[in-house]
């Protein structure tokens, strides 16, 4: 309750002490002969106090109904906001990714109709261009390769073991050949590296 409430509410009660209490008081000053209005005064009085308490405690319990009605929406309406929002950054996220792919996308297009004119030499050239630019923008978001070749000692937490071979060439528990490379997103494990361990 508020200081506010607390005072109204103490007042309240403190009139209906003060009226129950005059009304002992008439009851006990009362000539005898007037007994039966003494006893009707007193408990005239104390129900009005008693009414005057439940009138106080109904008011407040609606008032406290109505509070916590109106935090109820709020909260729903907030919670409604931010899963929009959410969705939101994410479209706009990925909106911002693929828009950057895009010239990749027409490169890529390019190489593959110039191959039909061309040598074989200059495909794989400019392929390897497209490669590079892809790279490029991928890195601008955050993606970061794992660096992983034969012969790197085999790291649980980057590489992941397809396959643990016997070999001549490299000890034990050490990289002999990377299937798919692995990726790091912002610092944070996107793809392990797939691998084959000497064993």
């Amino acid at each position: 309750m508020t200081d506010r409430k607390h005072t109204t509410h103490d007042q309240k009660h403190a009139k209906a002490a003060k009226a129950a209490k005059a009304a002992e008081v008439l009851a006990a000053d009362a000539v005898p002969e007037a007994g039966e209005v003494t006893e009707a005064l007193v408990a005239e009085a104390a129900a009005q106090a008693i009414a005057d308490e439940l009138a106080v405690v109904t008011r407040e319990r609606d008032e406290y109904l109505d509070h916590l009605r109106r935090l109820k929406a709020e909260w729903d309406n907030y919670r409604k906001r931010v899963q929009r929002d959410n969705e939101e950054l994410r479209l706009r996220a990925a909106e911002t990714v693929v828009e950057s792919l895009l010239p990749v996308m027409d490169n890529m297009s390019r190489a593959l109709e110039a191959g039909d004119k061309h040598e074989e030499g200059q495909l794989l050239a400019g392929l390897t261009l497209v490669a590079g630019q892809l790279r490029g923008t991928l890195a601008g978001h955050g993606l970061e390769e794992i660096g992983v070749e034969p012969g790197t000692t085999f790291d649980p937490e980057y590489h992941e073991a397809i396959v643990a071979q016997a070999s001549e060439d490299y000890p034990e528990g050490t990289v002999t050949q990377v299937l798919e490379r692995g990726y790091l997103l912002h610092g944070k494990l996107l793809r392990p590296a797939k691998v084959i361990v000497a064993s």
